[in-house]
């Protein structure tokens, strides 16, 4: 009998145990497909935070890594045009000159033959001249012959045509010709400021040596940069763009848009702008870099939390609310990110409600 009563009493206590067992124990979050359901008594339901999908006011910007460049027809090499010897230098390191301020003088042979090819020119001209003026003055009064005036004519024409070529070729030095043996006197093509000067007096330079001095005028340089294919359709001529320069990081910098280059980089996937900025108190030196940011204009978009963003493989999704305790997995497509927030192109609508924090705990949903 007592071993009856005990065995009673045994089987009493494990099933006490089994149901305050199964009282205890927590209800699990139920997957079904992309649906999970996370039961309102599950530690993991206090967790979850959500939000209301919404638009807002948005401007993405667009920033471009540039390097700051003088603007070409701002900027010239001067080389000498002949093969000669330095005789005179007329300027000096970081000195301003105007357009035809004399440089340096040189003498050179070859210099020399165009100054003869021009005289021989305008020589041939007045003597073409004159055989012209005399044979219409002898045909005037009946004692001049009709051929002889037109191959004075002709004549006189081609001489013409000579000297006017041999003057061009002074011009391209910036030269008058002078006397047969001067030398020639090298002028700045532009107004600017020597920001090279390698001028040695007695120096021999050949032809085709390197340039031996550069001018700059630097009021207005160029910053060059890179856009993403994406991103150009944010950029168009004339906008506005603040300008960062780490030489100076506490100076706000503006410029606008002068070019927009027409062909892509294939191997960058990026198309040159080219930016024009003021630069009066020439602080934005050529080779420097610089920080672009070009505004957009803001448009109405939807943004999330970070935290809202799950990625799966190489795509992202996030957890939509279908109930109370309910959420589906919803494929989207991002945009540009930052910190806090991402941008939300495509798969979600104003209105619908997603998970902002708790998603990692539903990872085995996937």
């Amino acid at each position: 009998m007592k071993k009856i009563i005990l065995s009673s009493i045994i089987l009493f206590a494990a099933s006490c145990k089994d149901n305050t067992s199964q009282q205890n124990k927590e209800p699990e979050i139920m997957i079904n497909g992309n649906k999970v359901t996370v039961p309102e008594n599950n530690p993991v339901f206090k967790k979850i935070k959500t939000q209301v999908v919404t638009e807002q006011e948005h401007s993405d910007g667009v920033i471009s890594a540039g390097t700051i460049q003088a603007i070409p027809n701002h900027y010239a090499e001067i080389a000498s045009p002949f093969s000669g010897r330095i005789t005179k230098s007329f300027i000096q390191l970081g000195q301003n000159v105007s357009a035809g301020s004399p440089l340096f003088e040189i003498l050179s042979s070859d210099y020399f033959s165009v100054q003869k090819d021009y005289t021989d020119a305008l020589n041939d001209v007045q003597l073409a001249d004159k055989n012209y003026r005399r044979q219409q003055d002898l045909v005037k009064h009946g004692v001049g012959i009709q051929k002889e005036l037109d191959e004075a004519e002709t004549d006189f024409k081609n001489k013409k045509t000579s000297l006017s070529n041999a003057s061009s070729a002074l011009k391209v030095y910036n030269s008058k010709g002078g006397s047969i043996g001067s030398p020639l006197i090298v002028r700045a093509p532009i107004s600017g400021e020597i920001i090279t000067n390698k001028i040695v007096n007695g120096q021999y330079l050949k032809g085709d040596a390197d340039p031996v001095m550069i001018i700059a005028e630097l009021s207005k340089v160029w910053i060059s940069g890179d856009v993403k294919e994406k991103d150009i359709r944010f950029v168009h001529p004339g906008d506005q763009v603040s300008v960062k320069v780490s030489a100076y990081p506490d100076r706000n910098i503006t410029g606008k848009v002068y070019h927009i280059n027409e062909i892509v980089d294939e191997d960058t996937r990026s198309i040159k702008v080219l930016i024009e900025c003021d630069n009066p108190d020439r602080k934005l030196k050529p080779g420097m870099y610089a920080t672009v940011n070009f505004s957009t204009t803001p448009e109405k978009t939807v943004m999330l939390p970070v935290t809202a963003l799950m990625q799966q493989d190489n795509s992202q999704y996030v957890w939509v609310k279908t109930g109370r305790s309910q959420y589906t997995k919803r494929s989207v497509t991002t945009g540009e990110t930052d910190q806090k927030t991402v941008r939300i192109i495509s798969g979600l609508k104003p209105g619908e409600t997603i998970m902002t924090e708790g998603g990692i705990y539903m990872l085995d949903a996937k």
